[in-house]
């Protein structure tokens, strides 16, 4: 049975940080892309930053400078900092886990991040 359970959400201020984490079970956490996206207040989901099985990043123009993706595949878990939070990113923040070879795409339960003073 595969999880992805996040943590680390919460209320923090403007111009705050906070780190995320996934922690991923089930599966061969090292060969797969990893990756995360919100969903803001009456938005869809958006991708915001993704590290491959070999390290690559991919980051979304408006978290580009403040967010940082990284991985430890000894813990099975990939991290999202985020330092210099705007209101605009309040959303839920979801863990996703894809392995293109055989079509796998796993979603975590979400995260709720509030950046408001």
């Amino acid at each position: 049975q595969v999880q992805l359970v996040e943590s680390g959400g919460g209320l923090v201020q403007p111009g705050g940080s906070l780190r995320l984490s996934c922690a991923a079970s089930g599966i061969i956490f090292s060969i797969y892309d990893m990756g995360w996206y919100r969903r803001a207040p009456g938005k869809g989901r958006e991708l915001v930053v993704t590290i491959s099985s070999s390290g690559g990043t991919n980051a979304a123009d408006s978290v580009k400078g403040r967010f940082g993706i990284s991985r430890d595949n000894a813990k099975n878990t990939v991290y999202l900092q985020m330092n210099n939070l705007k209101p605009e990113d309040t959303a839920v923040y979801y863990c996703n886990a894809r392995y293109l070879l055989n079509s796998s795409n796993y979603w975590g339960q979400g995260t709720q991040v509030t950046v408001s003073s």
